[in-house]
């Protein structure tokens, strides 16, 4: 029974998790996942230094986190070439979202996305009330100048890109989204996610520009770090868009374990190339192992292979549940006619052992 008391949006929206999670579906088959290859993580873990600054920064757990959250955000700062002010952080680009539409978003205010893209943004835009326009992909990609002519058309407070894009893989050039920053309409901010950017090509990364109102930026520890669990990540933009996060923020949200973890792996930069390194050659051996079962690879320039299935949603679904039954957790994208694919992660050597050997398995049980 839903509580009498809430207010009438809360009261009107479905109580889920967007994501059912591994060890929840772990539970349900009474076994473990001998490859864990659907969440996108990294499975190989985070830099040993980032291990040891968090095993360190322990025994001050009793501490709150810096709610300015420095050392790291001045880091950050060297790193990107930006000034501290162009920055916030926040508990992971999920709690940056919920921020940012909460800041931007009322009741009956038009928000365009795509429709299939990363659904927590969606989630965040239900929450205050807002009405999302959802735009189809072109092909495997989102389609940035849909995106301006519907934001356009529906005067719309935010639009949402993900380039590299989740679930797809696919990433636009540079330019491609810099042209669509150009064409914002006015009153509308970009939200530009850049999660899996550190994988993708230079080429796809416009110049950071932090006197241009017109986008925010959000990166993440979550992917080429390998630290999805502490949850942290960060938003570049103007200082005045940045500002905006200090009034509602919550400024204890990143604790002090999570601040000295994404510190270290931020200067482990030689433990970062091997990790995007190990990524590429995981990208190459899923595509194989996709092509030596008869199904499609599609190119990807994040820490997943995006599988097509040659058939339809409900076909993708079916092979996803029998890889899940014989021990390989994988996700798919949700909306046709994306849904014709699954989506899988690279994982350990021996996790993609797995999928070779149990891919043309499931294949055999849906047959």
């Amino acid at each position: 029974m839903t509580d009498t008391r809430l207010t009438p949006l809360a009261a009107s929206l479905p109580s889920t998790i967007p994501f059912v999670a591994p060890e929840s579906m772990e539970a349900l088959r009474g076994a473990a996942f001998d490859a864990r290859l659907g969440a996108n993580e990294l499975s190989f873990g985070p830099s040993p230094n980032a291990i040891r600054a968090m095993q360190d920064a322990l025994s001050g757990i009793w501490k709150y986190g810096v709610p300015e959250n420095e050392p790291l955000r001045s880091a950050l700062a060297t790193h990107l070439g930006v000034m501290p002010d162009a920055l916030t952080i926040g508990e992971g680009i999920d709690g940056l979202l919920g921020i940012l539409v909460r800041l931007y978003v009322g009741a009956g205010d038009a928000v365009v996305t795509s429709d299939g893209s990363y659904p927590t943004f969606n989630y965040h835009v239900a929450g205050v009330g807002g009405v999302l326009h959802k735009v189809a992909y072109k092909g495997d990609f989102e389609d940035p100048d849909a995106l301006i002519a519907k934001a356009h058309d529906v005067n719309a407070k935010l639009v949402y890109l993900s380039n590299p894009n989740n679930p797809m893989g696919s990433a636009h050039s540079a330019e491609t989204v810099q042209a669509m920053i150009n064409a914002v309409p006015k009153d509308c901010l970009m939200v530009l996610d850049e999660a899996y950017t550190e994988f993708a090509p230079k080429s796809t990364q416009p110049q950071i520009d932090t006197s241009d109102t017109r986008v925010i930026r959000f990166h993440t520890f979550s992917k080429a770090y390998g630290l999805a669990g502490a949850r942290i990540g960060y938003g570049i933009s103007h200082p005045d868009i940045v500002s905006g996060f200090d009034k509602i923020r919550n400024h204890f949200g990143v604790n002090r374990v999570a601040q000295a973890g994404a510190l270290a792996a931020l200067h482990d930069a030689a433990y970062l190339a091997e990790t995007l390194q190990t990524v590429a050659q995981g990208r190459i051996r899923i595509a194989q192992i996709a092509q030596d079962n008869g199904l499609t690879p599609l190119p990807s320039a994040a820490n997943f292979v995006t599988i097509d299935c040659g058939q339809d949603g409900d076909h993708a679904r079916a092979l996803m549940a029998a890889l899940n039954a014989r021990g390989v957790f994988v996700r798919m994208p949700g909306k046709a006619p994306l849904d014709r694919c699954i989506r899988v992660s690279v994982g350990l050597p021996q996790e993609l052992d797995v999928l070779a050997e149990r891919l043309p398995l499931a294949l055999g049980d849906i047959a």
